[in-house]
């Protein structure tokens, strides 16, 4: 707009200086001139044309380097976002897999915990019953040594016209052994019991006669010297007729319950002393009563 309004400034200039001159020689120079002006604006324009478009290239030129540098950026960032959301699936993997084995591991510490704790509270019943067991077991034996103890009170009140060199009376494993000498029951070689033999049998059999539950074993012991008789083989045969001797007095004297009652012959084979001295053999010949109550009738011995 600014050219246009310069060349008509200069067009109406020249008319009004050449106003009145011959028109074909204006014509000529007015042609010239325009030519000239034109050539001039033409001139211009095209340097400005040139400028604006060398502008507009640098420009364009300037924009495509920018927009390369923004498409490598973009590219850049694009493959930095890859980069970071590769990473973070994998640390999100990483995570669950973690969580995962946690949980895993968690697991087998609360099953583990589990077994541990059944473990444990079977061991503490276990730990329990044994106790009570134990306690049942404790009261049980308290009870057969104070029924062991009244069986062995009994049995000494009813032999006290004895001497303690014809029998003696001791407790042991929760049993009374009642131990009679040779000289108070059998002559020498002989399995019949002698009168007083017989009176303390009597006062022993009164004693438990009430107790049909206690269990009687009548051991005969000898010492170690031979013997052999018309009726004896040996000791074996001796200690086991004496023993009989005594189970028929009680069974069939004092009726005493037969089943209740068991004859053994141990020859010199469990002596109490030495058999190398008179005094040891004489303690090695003897007959033992042993006295073995059952627990569920002990109760009736010691009532009043």
């Amino acid at each position: 707009m600014k050219s246009k309004f310069i060349k008509c400034t200069v067009y109406c200039f020249i008319v009004f200086i050449f106003n009145g001159t011959h028109y074909s020689a204006f014509g000529q120079l007015k042609s010239k001139i325009i030519d000239k002006t034109d050539q001039i604006f033409t001139s211009k324009r095209y340097k400005q044309s040139i400028t604006e478009r060398d502008d507009l290239c640098g420009k364009v030129k300037v924009l495509r380097i920018d927009s390369v540098a923004k498409e490598k950026t973009i590219e850049t960032k694009e493959n930095e976002i890859k980069e970071l959301k590769e990473k973070n699936q994998k640390q999100k993997q990483a995570y669950n897999d973690l969580l995962n084995s946690s949980l895993t591991e968690a697991e087998k510490l609360h099953l583990a915990l589990k077994n541990k704790n059944n473990e444990l509270e079977e061991k503490e019943n276990l730990l329990k019953e044994r106790e009570i067991k134990l306690s049942e077991m404790q009261a049980l034996i308290n009870r057969q040594d104070s029924i062991t103890k009244a069986l062995n009170n009994l049995v000494k009140n009813a032999l006290l016209g004895f001497n303690s060199d014809e029998l003696s009376i001791e407790t042991k494993n929760g049993k009374v052994y009642v131990s009679l000498s040779d000289k108070l029951l059998f002559k020498s070689g002989s399995a019949s019991v002698e009168n007083k033999g017989q009176e303390a049998l009597n006062k022993l059999s009164q004693a438990l006669e009430r107790n049909n539950e206690i269990d009687i074993l009548i051991e005969g012991h000898t010492d170690n010297i031979p013997i052999k008789t018309s009726i004896y083989k040996d000791n074996w045969d001796l200690s086991t007729a004496r023993a009989t001797s005594i189970v028929r007095i009680l069974t069939e004297n004092y009726k005493l319950d037969a089943k209740k009652v068991t004859a053994a012959g141990k020859s010199e084979f469990f002596p109490k002393a030495s058999n190398e001295t008179p005094e040891g053999r004489s303690k090695n010949r003897r007959t033992e009563i042993i006295l073995s109550p059952k627990l569920e009738e002990l109760m009736k011995i010691i009532q009043p």
